[in-house]
């Protein structure tokens, strides 16, 4: 049976609407997490994840939602290594090449695609040198946020100031330091913060986890799997065990010590 045009218009119509229709045009069904992500309008989510999660799926969408239905707008795709951008950006142009191609490229290499309304996709790595010439920039991905380091994220912050855009974080845990930790652990409302294991995604079989639970240890399993910060395996001492040591001791007043 021949497809009905006006259907396939209508379709078309609604990814451009909806994210989630996006997703499921090109023939990919969201996780009730990513559905969450894809229709979130929160000037800053932070997606603490397991791998294989499915969260360049998300970024993908966001990303090719937001160069179509925004004309002029302009993202840029972020991660620690140029490697790891191009990774992040070929999901980007999987998604626009499965989708069809809404809105014709100008240009499109390995780190950007320029469409014809205007709209810009850019992948940099995670350098000041490359990245403070952009301003007004509509959507902002990090990949691998946990590290990218605090100066680094400190420069990019201010590139959504006029803009008003979005800031979509996306990491495994990295050890219990630097500011994507503080971020996720914060009890604020800075973020709409997603923490998910591998447990939630249905993709994921709980026979492979107990493989990867044995072969990786249970530190490193709980932080590439579980979405968990972990103590280094290498640290004498964890950090319960230091706060409660340091709590213990006794204070020591400087300015009376200066005094006497």
């Amino acid at each position: 049976m021949s497809s009905n045009p006006r259907n396939a218009l209508l379709s078309s119509l609604l990814g451009h609407l909806d994210p989630v229709s996006l997703c499921q045009a090109v023939g990919m069904t969201p996780d009730p997490w990513q559905r969450t992500v894809l229709r979130s309008d929160a000037p800053r989510i932070l997606l603490c994840c397991s791998r294989q999660i499915g969260k360049s799926t998300v970024a993908g969408i966001k990303a090719v939602h937001t160069a179509v239905h925004q004309p002029n707008s302009l993202t840029l795709v972020i991660a620690p290594s140029q490697r790891q951008a191009m990774l992040l950006f070929r999901s980007i142009l999987v998604v626009y090449r499965k989708f069809g191609r809404p809105v014709a490229a100008e240009a499109e290499n390995a780190m950007s695609l320029t469409l014809e309304n205007g709209s810009r996709i850019v992948a940099l790595p995670a350098d000041q040198r490359t990245i403070r010439g952009f301003a007004a920039v509509d959507l902002i991905l990090i990949d691998e946020a946990s590290q990218v380091d605090d100066d680094l994220y400190e420069a990019i912050r201010p590139m959504l100031a006029v803009s008003g855009g979005q800031l979509l974080v996306m990491s495994t845990p990295f050890g219990r330091r630097g500011w994507f930790y503080r971020a996720t652990t914060a009890t604020d409302d800075a973020w709409q913060r997603f923490v998910v294991p591998a447990t939630q995604c249905p993709r994921i079989s709980p026979e492979f986890l107990l493989r990867e639970r044995a072969d990786l240890g249970e530190h490193r399993f709980r932080e590439e799997y579980m979405a968990e910060f972990s103590d280094s395996s290498g640290s004498v001492f964890s950090g319960a065990d230091l706060a409660m040591i340091l709590s213990d001791l006794p204070t020591f007043d400087l300015q009376k010590r200066l005094a006497s």
